[in-house]
């Protein structure tokens, strides 16, 4: 018996030096070679290449409330459930033709996935990827609509607009087998993004149709969907747009948001208690991503062809760029680490990822990668609309 106390206690010591935490990780995507590189932040280091995941062209994903798994969504309809410490596909389903993004609910228990085929929206239980509520979204007009910038809310709740429709869904999953859905139409024509302001208040939806945004203020629903910033879109010069800038980069610091001006070398400054454009600031290019520091500091923006090389830091308070560095072609991405001392940059054209120090602005490391597109840390698993 004594003999095998040490073996024991061996075996223990064992188990604990391969256990892993996983708040310091995260997970670049690889669109061109259907798979997610898993990376620990803290060490910058690539930990495994997990494949088999389809079509990762414009992929995202969220995590589970405990960080271990992320819900992979592909554009081919997959959805794929991924173990980050067992490195490994737990389960896929092949739940449409083409899908646009999801959404994990307030609980954790439920994936939600936005459809352009056969659109609508999807629901699935997050432990089984069994599918719970398969809601279609057919319009006023009596036609099945994509869906796009589908969140998760407070309440249990998902919000999503309808493309074609020009409708806001406001879907309450408490009982996940009879949605309750509460319908706001004519809200702007062809709303192609959207996103819920980090309170959980405000959702926004960008609309390709007509210049503004919609907007649902969710503390108040029954006051429906108004319009703000009514120039925002084309505006008042009509100029080619090279790619439309996604709406979760707005960067929130204190009173005021840094919106990427859609076809126009700028970034607007906007008053959040009225809604009201306040400033302009000249910038590279078309900007794509207008990315804020946790602490609010600093605004990072990339930009669309022919400047996707190109990444310049704005200092918030002074609306001063203080910084223009250019890691490579076709920077996608931008993901700050939970606290901000870092950035992780996806730099496709190049095959890797670049980290910079948020105070030098200076690389501190650099990580080979396929294509990489999206990257997304755990945290996320704790902020809504992420």
């Amino acid at each position: 018996m004594r003999r095998l106390i040490p073996l024991f206690l061996a075996a223990g010591l064992s188990a604990c030096a391969e256990s892993r935490a996983t708040g310091d990780l995260g997970l670049v995507i690889e669109r061109a070679d259907s798979s997610v590189l898993l990376v620990n932040t803290t060490r910058h280091e690539r930990l495994a290449r997990i494949g088999g995941l389809g079509d990762l062209s414009h992929a995202s994903l969220v995590y589970s409330r405990d960080e271990r798994y992320a819900y992979v969504f592909g554009r081919d309809g997959g959805l794929t459930k991924v173990d980050l410490l067992t490195e490994s596909v737990v389960k896929r389903a092949v739940q449409g033709g083409n899908s646009i993004g999801g959404a994990i609910s307030q609980d954790g228990r439920l994936v939600a996935v936005s459809n352009y085929e056969p659109g609508g929206v999807r629901v699935f239980d997050a432990g089984t990827l069994e599918m719970v509520a398969d809601i279609p979204t057919v319009g006023t007009d009596g036609k099945p609509s994509k869906t796009v910038g589908l969140v998760d809310v407070p309440g249990q709740k998902f919000v999503v607009s309808l493309f074609e429709a020009g409708e806001i869904w406001l879907i309450d999953m408490k009982n996940p087998r009879q949605p309750g859905i509460r319908k706001y139409t004519d809200i702007g024509k062809l709303p192609y993004d959207a996103l819920i302001t980090a309170d959980g208040r405000y959702y926004l939806a960008g609309l390709f149709g007509e210049d503004g945004l919609a907007m649902l203020d969710l503390w108040n629903p029954d006051r429906g969907v108004r319009r703000v910033l009514d120039h925002y879109g084309k505006g008042e010069e009509k100029l080619p747009v090279y790619k439309m800038p996604h709406l979760e980069g707005w960067t929130i610091a204190g009173n005021e948001a840094f919106v990427p001006a859609v076809g126009r070398h700028e970034v607007l400054v906007v008053d959040l208690s009225t809604w009201k454009e306040v400033g302009r600031i000249p910038v590279r290019g078309q900007p794509i991503f207008v990315v804020g520091r946790p602490d609010g500091r600093q605004a990072w923006v990339n930009f669309a062809l022919p400047h996707n090389d190109s990444v310049q830091v704005i200092d918030v308070p002074s609306r001063k760029i203080v910084k223009e560095i250019k890691p490579g072609k076709g920077v996608l991405h931008m993901e700050f680490a939970p606290r901000g001392h870092e950035v992780w940059l996806s730099v496709r054209d190049s095959d890797k990822v670049v980290v910079y120090d948020t105070e030098t602005l200076e690389p501190v490391a650099e990580l080979p990668a396929l294509k990489p597109s999206g990257i997304f840390f755990t945290p996320r698993a704790h902020r809504s609309g992420l």
